[in-house]
């Protein structure tokens, strides 16, 4: 049974007189541990599917089965408690509490989670990521690559079987974005199924497997081989990046 499952997923939203099919009829499966891509230009629903995904918002229509369960038309309730024991985000722009310690946010899952103990697993994910030594920092005093770090800790340190991350380079320059790309292979390498939102083809190309978008639809969904990797890099004269793990 796959971990994720969609049949005719649909999102629409009202835009004045008009509807917007941001969704519109998406089959997808992905298995425990794979590391999947999803691309697609500005508007075609990628990151509207990575939502419903995510359980942050819900389908207008069709069916969405996340580890054999149907949660498309679950409570608020429930919802979160599967994002908080399910499924970790990671987000471009980070999304960290600035007024506290790096320990401390990726503490918070734990805290939703009313977990008696909090700092010890907090700090084994920031050292799961390499940060242990930056516990103490506020996120104004990191950088983009450590902040991004101590997001993935915050994304892992429940345990999920799933992680989202949504343009997790985008805010980064080449360097640190590979640094940060090494950390996916390794969680995926761990037995996480990572699903990763990008627009950037040299991004997209770390994955397994590369799902197109456009208007809504999967136009194309294809296993990343060598032959594939050098048509999106060498295609599209973009400079290579570490090979996939």
């Amino acid at each position: 049974m796959p971990l994720i499952r969609t049949r005719n997923l649909v999102k629409w939203y009202e835009m004045g007189d008009s509807i917007v099919h941001a969704l519109d009829g998406v089959d997808l499966d992905i298995e425990a541990g794979e590391f999947v891509s999803i691309t697609g230009p500005s508007g075609s629903g990628k990151s509207t599917l990575m939502h419903v995904l995510g359980c942050l918002d819900r389908p207008t229509g069709g069916s969405y089965e996340l580890d054999g369960e149907e949660v498309a038309r679950l409570n608020d309730r429930k919802l979160a408690r599967i994002r908080n024991e399910k499924i970790g985000f990671v987000f471009q722009t980070f999304n960290l509490v600035n007024r506290t310690s790096a320990v401390d946010n990726v503490a918070v899952p734990l805290i939703y989670a009313r977990k008696a103990a909090t700092r010890g697993p907090a700090m084994q994910a920031l050292a799961r990521v390499g940060l242990d030594h930056r516990a103490r920092h506020r996120p104004n005093e990191l950088s983009g690559g450590e902040r991004q770090r101590v997001a993935i800790a915050r994304a892992i340190v429940n345990n999920p079987s799933l992680i989202l991350a949504d343009e997790p380079t985008g805010n980064l320059d080449s360097r640190t974005g590979e640094q940060i790309l090494a950390i996916f292979h390794e969680l995926h390498r761990s037995g996480v199924t990572v699903v990763l939102v990008t627009h950037e083809m040299a991004v997209a190309a770390q994955a397994q497997r590369v799902i197109r978008m456009r208007d809504g639809r999967i136009v194309e969904d294809r296993k990343v081989d060598e032959e594939f990797r050098r048509e999106l890099l060498v295609g599209r004269g973009v400079g290579a990046l570490p090979r996939a793990g």
